[in-house]
């Protein structure tokens, strides 16, 4: 059964910070489980978009280390909801635990509902660069 249209910001809110604490620990898979098959994908160090799951797969188990585990903190958080579609947009903070590197993100996922859940069907990742 589905959640409610109130429950809808806080069940992607859950979603995506459970795959955000996971990958801060170099473990992508969180990710991966909350991806469509279709899923589509853009991050600053690609040339490319990515168009598959298995593609993002690939990606991820290639790119992700537990070198150093990170601390994020996800800021302006807000989820429009239309229909059986989310968008999540937000900032993320993320620090290293040991080294103190900070990197910082905007952020936008797209979920779309499906028999099996909330799905992830795009993802854009930016640095945020404000303009001073």
């Amino acid at each position: 059964m589905f959640a409610t249209t109130k429950d809808i910001p806080a069940t992607i809110l859950a979603l995506e910070r459970a795959a955000l604490d996971r990958s801060d620990r170099g473990d992508a898979i969180g990710f991966l489980e909350i991806s469509d098959p279709g899923v589509t994908y853009f991050d600053p160090f690609l040339e490319q978009p990515i168009h598959s799951l298995e593609e993002l797969r690939a990606y991820y188990l290639r790119g992700f280390s537990a070198d150093e585990p990170y601390a994020g903190e996800m800021r302006n958080a807000k989820v429009q909801v239309a229909g059986e579609t989310a968008v999540l947009t937000f900032n993320y903070i993320s620090k290293g635990q040991r080294s103190g590197r900070e990197v910082r993100w905007n952020a936008t996922e797209v979920y779309h509902r499906t028999e099996a859940g909330w799905r992830i069907i795009h993802t854009h990742w930016a640095f945020l660069k404000p303009q001073v």
